[in-house]
């Protein structure tokens, strides 16, 4: 392959601004294409950083900006009923840093923008074809684009991973469904403490979030998969029956769900995973960041 300068960036997400600024410290012009007539803002719930991918923003300078908007985690345990057991620590790691999504996407729009990463927006990846030279991308509105490489950053139900690969396996639905929310009741934890609690009839996991309240998650036993835009049709109030039915005879997860607010209640659609293959590629296609939501 000659040397490649330039480079077509599928999905203007997370991983998608992340992957321009990483182009860019290699010396390769990456423009972002974003299937969605507009940007991302205030979609989402809660994420986990590790400190690996702490480290990975630390490579394209954006890691202190997204430090200071989350919290930090130094500390885990697991509730079993009503037995708690606090999970051992490892010195000299740095601790897990939970960020909301819209925050975070924010965060890195802005840096990529700043940084002079351009932006399009409609346009739907539904083809690709490559060249001797290159790569050119082809978009659901009749427009092209092309550059040395193409890079899918397009998520879990990814086009680039299917036109890499069209009998690459899909997402696969975890029987489970994901919501969130702030509660006003304080949980008996200290701050940076994230609990895993298993619960009668389904998982939770809860922290003391900074300012009161405590904020919880619960992988929610679900039969069908539901789309994101199907699971917030149901109103808010019928979830929360739904969480009171399910998690009414743990503690603290009854007290939990009966001091959250219908209107803050996020919900964020099935629980999917994908095989574990860290990347595809063919030729001048090249898939990363896919991962479950």
């Amino acid at each position: 392959m000659t040397t490649v300068r330039t480079a077509i960036v599928i999905g203007g997400g997370i991983a998608g601004p992340v992957t321009a600024l990483a182009l860019r410290r290699a010396g390769i012009t990456a423009t972002v294409y974003e299937a969605y007539p507009t940007t991302a803002s205030g979609i989402g719930g809660t994420l986990a950083l590790a400190p690996n991918g702490v480290a990975a923003l630390r490579t394209v300078g954006a890691h202190e900006a997204v430090t200071a908007i989350a919290t930090p985690i130094d500390r885990s345990a697991l509730a079993v009923g009503r037995r708690r057991i606090d999970m051992p620590t490892l010195t000299g790691v740095p601790p897990l840093h939970v960020v909301h999504r819209a925050e975070l996407y924010q965060v890195l729009h802005d840096q990529a923008f700043a940084e002079g990463v351009p932006f399009a927006y409609g346009k739907r990846l539904v083809d690709a074809e490559q060249t001797g030279g290159g790569v050119t991308a082809r978009f659901e509105d009749g427009s092209t684009a092309t550059a040395d490489i193409l890079v899918g950053a397009d998520g879990i139900r990814s086009t680039v991973r299917g036109l890499i690969d069209p009998g690459a396996p899909g997402p696969r639905f975890t029987g489970l469904l994901g919501v969130e929310a702030v509660a006003r009741h304080e949980v008996d934890a200290e701050p940076g403490t994230m609990t895993f609690a298993f619960g009668r009839r389904g998982y939770y996991l809860y922290w003391p979030e900074p300012g009161g309240g405590t904020r919880w998650g619960a992988n929610l036993p679900q039969q069908r998969p539901m789309s994101l835009v199907e699971a917030r049709a149901v109103p808010a109030e019928q979830w929360l029956d739904t969480l009171r039915a399910t998690y009414g005879d743990d503690d603290p997860g009854r007290k939990l769900v009966a001091t959250s607010n219908a209107d803050d209640l996020q919900v964020v659609g099935s629980l999917q995973i994908m095989p574990p293959v860290p990347h595809w590629y063919r030729g001048r296609m090249v898939l990363v960041g896919d991962a479950a939501h």
